[in-house]
């Protein structure tokens, strides 16, 4: 899997070294040696991943960092610090400022790849949604979620047979989390399919195998995006490279920090969140792109290719698929006489009437206007027929309340009704015989259902 590095470190020798170490990996690198180039190389190139070096003059890395995730073009790009310091101050000043991981000079090359890997794998997905949400955008869907991506108030999964270790993880994200403890792997991997945002998991337990538990949570469908923190010791480089590569989201070393925890739990919390945002987002847009915005139906797009798949099989063999057009009756005295308000409150109620006559497997939809179209798999022309009176009756039996109940309309329906034929049919000819009984049964006094055999 190969990606765009971007390399800042104001020392040549340490760019030089690290750039061929990554071009001998197959990975594309750009490289820059101060904070502000940084910047600007980041906005118009769009790297997968950023390499920040910390001590740097005028901009430094954490400067740098806060910049890189407060801009909305650059926000989803993981930085990586990269210093000689290892105080523990730096890596909480690092990750407060939005950092993703903070490696340590000397780099460990196989540390520094695994990680790498990591942070791509994340980035794929981040880029797929966010390329998505932005179509939905386009189409002119989008909701705001802005209040709900905080860091804090998460779920967190603590899976640890350590009872010393795992109350002092409870005792620190208790503040702003809700935190509980699973000795049993067993019973978390049932537990992390439920409402979580983060599972921490000891990766050095008695036990249980904490890797094949990560293993097991990466590879079901209902977890695989979980966000995994796991504990490892520091010494013990085959674990952590290990664990990495099985998907962790990040790593925390024993004996834990508690800042550091705080720090890190709460940047993939934050992070989780904006994922989940973005999938809500698409799939919003996914149900109004087929979906009536007024009414809630199904829309002329969906209708169209539902009828062409129904049409199709019928054609070779399959059961019939019957199709109902209505057309309010004089609905533009609707809207002439109370206003387009009232005629939008007929539309609403006449959609509510007309899902509640037909059955689970029919697709109410509206075309447009006061014309509305069901779609009705494995139906005869006589069951259509029927079910389109019973339609018929229920819209005329009670008036529409509109204006807040002031006014009680009286509304009726023409309706026009059709079944496939045979092979030679096709979904226009079945929608065209419809209309044809909708304007038969208007020409004959409208409130009728007429059936177009053929």
């Amino acid at each position: 899997m190969t990606a765009r590095i971007l390399v800042v470190d104001d020392v040549e020798p340490n760019v030089r070294l690290l750039e061929a170490k990554l071009t001998l990996e197959y990975y594309d690198v750009l490289t820059c040696q101060d904070g502000l180039t940084a910047l600007k190389l980041a906005s118009a190139e769009k790297p997968d991943i950023i390499l920040l070096d910390v001590m740097m003059p005028g901009m430094d890395g954490f400067e740098t960092c806060k910049r890189l995730k407060a801009d909305p073009e650059t926000r989803h790009i993981p930085v990586v610090l990269v210093t000689a310091l290892d105080g523990r101050e730096d890596r909480i000043k690092g990750l407060e400022a939005g950092a993703d991981d903070f490696l340590t000079k000397p780099l460990d090359d196989l540390v520094l790849f695994a990680r790498v890997r990591s942070l791509v794998r994340l980035k794929l997905i981040m880029d797929e949604l966010r390329e998505r949400e932005e179509s939905g955008r386009r189409l002119g869907v989008s909701t705001d979620g802005a209040g709900r991506l905080r860091g804090s108030g998460g779920r967190v999964l603590i899976v640890d047979d350590n009872e010393r270790q795992s109350a002092k993880i409870v005792e620190e994200l208790a503040r702003e989390h809700r935190p509980v403890v699973e000795t049993d792997a067993g019973a978390a991997l049932i537990a992390s399919k439920g409402l979580i945002d983060l599972m921490i998991v000891n990766t050095v337990a008695d036990s249980f195998d904490g890797l094949r538990l990560i293993a097991q949570v990466r590879s079901a469908e209902p977890t695989r995006h979980l966000p995994i923190l796991a504990i490892v010791d520091a010494a013990e480089r085959p674990r952590l490279v290990k664990a990495l590569e099985l998907g962790v989201n990040d790593i925390l070393s024993r004996p834990i920090d508690s800042e550091e925890l705080a720090a890190r739990a709460r940047t993939q919390i934050r992070r989780k969140r904006y994922t989940d945002f973005l999938r809500e987002k698409l799939d919003y847009s996914l149900e109004m792109a087929v979906t009536d915005a007024l009414t809630g139906l199904h829309n002329r797009r969906y209708m169209a290719g539902q009828l062409q798949a129904f049409v199709q099989r019928a054609n070779h063999g399959g059961d019939p698929v019957a199709v109902l057009v209505l057309d309010i009756d004089h609905f533009k005295s609707v809207n002439d006489g109370f206003g387009h308000d009232a005629g939008d409150e007929v539309l609403t109620e006449f959609a509510v009437r007309l899902a509640t006559n037909v059955r689970a497997v029919d697709l109410p939809c509206r075309l447009g206007g006061e014309e509305f179209v069901v779609v009705m798999p494995d139906t005869s022309l006589a069951d259509a027929h029927r079910i389109a009176d019973r339609i018929r009756r229920d819209i005329g039996l009670a008036p529409f309340r509109v204006m807040g109940g002031k006014e009680h309309l009286t509304v009726t329906v023409s309706i026009g009704v059709s079944a496939s034929l045979g092979s030679d049919d096709t979904p226009e000819a079945l929608l065209k015989r419809a209309d044809e009984g909708v304007y038969e049964a208007k020409a004959s006094g409208r409130n009728q259902v007429i059936a177009r055999a053929a």
